[in-house]
């Protein structure tokens, strides 16, 4: 049949559209659409070409790996075309191409299928040349069959051997792999790009390529990339494999890295979950994964299998949803916090990412919205990486209309009308009232939350409802509410009134630190509340201390300690404490603690973020074990206990006093048995 005008138009302007964004993407590193865009055009072009192939033409995007070589390096010819991947976005999908190779090589019960399967590194393919065990060559892939020579900046990564070790390495051989930049450093390279006023990079990437894309190889080598290897390309002389898991053995046992997460299984359904695990704790790892490689094991049904002239049949690409999209930012809004914290946020055309529609993404601070310069009218990037909030990475420039002007942070709190002040040196901007409706709000949910003194039923719907009718003015109104105008409202009926009133009655034994968390005082979050609760006893022995007596508790330094102090000399501070005091709320119920008590006498330092905790989550992990976790190293602390992206003073500082260093390993060990582990 006839192809219609409008269809053969538009598999034109997708092929255009598409060579355009493999250009911005290999070539520029400056890509304006997210890879789910991306993915979604060429699906969108390939079921044209599946419908229609006589508009299959030999250059469409369909048919070629992507990339292209700029004109910034030498071009480099690979012996072995570097091939894209097909993708699969779901077990049907995975299935069907599993089927699709049951009937090139016949019954999988006579010729049965493994697959190895290897994580997706979000990074930059790369092709190393060894000659007789020595490094000389790295090109990327280009367009599969000519690079680009960064050689000299990929000779700066650590991670890559400059001679292979071994009694059988052959005269030459092509591995490839890809470089990609640890999260870690990737956040240190932007703190450093936001302290020099820089904009910060979107994502490890970008990152990653921009820092290999050098014509000045020292400035890679401060870059911090590192290399995952995952396959053979041409072999002169070398040893015969029969399996692409002997291949990966080989590449680890002459020096290269390989991955340590690679699985061998023996059926697509096993396949299947093994995605669905690295899905779920894809940010387990210190590097970024956007799917899982599916490929034959066995080589010589690979070379029965083959492949297209863009991609082998005998490999697939498992995809995630994706966490990044672009979309329209409409405007910029100013939300007021608990503390009066001032905290930009975007206002967004709706777009679905990692599973959600988001409308919203934080800016984080004034800092930020400057740094990243997202302007309203923009095309931006927006990430959400798990069920981390979602943010505004950076704008797509390329896609900026003319005339937009920057953002300005607004002088005046959009609630109240009041000031805004940006304290001295540190980014926050803060609403000066006290009595704005936005920290009244804040606050009194805060002190209501799980987290404090958990009062089931209200929440901040609830709280906002009672405070614009004048029931609710602080925390402590919670305890004498006139539950006569109460039940004259919407929704209040006889039993939720009664659930209420018995949350707040329980919430007035609730142990001390709860309490003191709940009140709001600024650095003093639930670790540090739960060291005042064990160390003062009382809430009137916290409020009649000194901030030098606060600052001798170790683990709260002096500005927390002034903070506390400083709190508790309010004056309306104390009549809110007066009404907890008359409603018969208990200041002295200390929480005997459950954990076994093995860090009696023992103070961890804990820097850099760790995988299986947040920071206060390991802090309050020592304290419950009877240790201190101060914010500094001294003399007297017993480990430091290093995660990533650390602050380099404190390891400085405990190498200098020879204090022992930890990784995530050695801090389990510590809290379970209260000793060192053995070196």
């Amino acid at each position: 049949m006839a192809v219609p005008p409008e269809i053969e138009q538009r598999a034109i302007e997708l092929r255009e559209q598409l060579a355009e964004h493999n250009h911005r993407y290999f070539v520029l590193d400056d890509p304006t659409v997210s890879d789910a865009d991306y993915d979604a055009l060429l699906r969108e072009l390939r079921g044209i070409e599946d419908q229609f192939p006589e508009l299959i033409v030999p250059d469409s995007p369909t048919q070629r790996p992507g990339g292209a070589a700029s004109a910034l390096f030498a071009p480099v010819e690979h012996r072995q075309p570097m091939m894209s991947l097909d993708n699969a976005f779901d077990l049907d999908e995975l299935l069907a191409w599993g089927k699709r190779l049951e009937r090139t090589l016949g019954d999988p019960a006579s010729n049965p299928l493994d697959y190895v399967c290897e994580l997706k590194i979000d990074g930059l393919a790369m092709s190393l040349t060894y000659e007789r065990g020595r490094f000389v060559r790295a090109a990327t892939r280009g367009d599969g069959r000519v690079g680009e020579d960064v050689t000299a900046n990929v000779a700066t990564i650590a991670a890559v051997p400059k001679r292979l070790k071994g009694p059988d390495v052959p005269d030459l051989v092509e591995v490839r792999g890809e470089v990609y930049m640890p999260l870690g450093a990737f956040a240190q390279l932007n703190e450093r790009q936001l302290a020099a006023e820089a904009r910060p990079f979107a994502n490890p990437r970008n990152a990653a390529a921009g820092s290999l894309r050098q014509k000045d190889a020292s400035v890679t080598a401060g870059r911090e990339l590192a290399l995952w290897s995952y396959q053979l390309g041409a072999v002169e002389g070398g040893p015969s494999f029969r399996s692409h898991q002997e291949t990966l053995d080989w590449l680890r046992a002459i020096g290269l890295p390989v991955n340590p997460e690679i699985r061998t299984l023996g059926s697509l359904e096993e396949v299947h979950r093994f995605c669905g695990h690295w899905q779920q704790h894809r940010h387990d790892l210190d590097y970024e994964i956007d799917g899982v490689v599916v490929k034959v094991d066995d080589l010589g049904q690979r070379r029965e299998l083959g492949s297209t002239s863009k991609a082998p049949r005998w490999a697939i690409a498992y995809k995630f949803p994706p966490e990044e999209r672009t979309t329209r930012l409409n405007a910029i809004m100013v939300s007021i916090g608990r503390t009066g914290r001032a905290t930009p946020f975007a206002q967004l055309e709706p777009v679905f990412v990692s599973g959600v529609t988001v409308v919203q993404a934080t800016l984080h601070n004034e800092d930020q919205v400057r740094a990243k310069d997202v302007r309203p009218g923009d095309t931006v990037i927006v990430r959400r990486a798990g069920d981390v909030i979602p943010e505004v990475v950076g704008p797509v420039l390329a896609e900026r209309p003319k005339g937009l002007r920057r953002w300005k942070f607004p002088k005046d709190c959009p609630v109240c009308g009041q000031p805004l002040s940006r304290v001295e040196g540190e980014s926050d901007t803060f609403c000066v009232n006290r009595d704005c409706p936005a920290r009244t709000v804040g606050w009194i949910s805060h002190f209501a939350s799980r987290g404090a003194m958990d009062i089931e039923g209200l929440g901040e719907r609830t709280v906002y409802q009672f405070a614009e009718l004048g029931l609710l003015a602080d925390p402590g109104d919670i305890y004498g509410l006139d539950w006569d105008r109460v039940r004259d409202l919407a929704g209040f009926g006889e039993l939720s009134i009664a659930n209420l009133q018995q949350a707040i009655e329980a919430s007035k034994s609730r142990p001390l630190g709860d309490l003191i968390t709940g009140l709001n005082i600024r650095h003093a979050g639930g670790t540090v509340a739960r060291l005042l609760a064990r160390s003062f006893g009382s809430l009137d022995r916290i409020m009649d201390a000194s901030a030098e007596e606060i600052a001798a508790v170790e683990g709260i330094g002096r500005v927390i300690a002034e903070s506390i102090h400083e709190w508790f000399e309010d004056e309306r501070h104390r009549e809110v404490i007066d009404k907890l005091r008359s409603a018969g709320v208990d200041f002295g119920r200390v929480e005997e603690p459950t954990a076994p008590q093995v860090l009696v006498g023992k103070s961890i330092v804990v820097t850099g973020t760790l995988e299986g905790w947040s920071r206060e989550a390991a802090e309050e992990a020592i304290v419950e074990r009877g240790g201190k976790a101060p914010g500094s190293v001294s003399k007297k602390t017993t480990a430091v206990v290093v995660g990533e992206a650390p602050g380099n003073a404190k390891v400085t500082k405990a190498q200098e006093l020879g204090v022992p260093i930890l990784d995530e390993a050695g801090f389990a060990h510590l809290l379970e048995t209260g000793e060192l582990p053995s070196a």
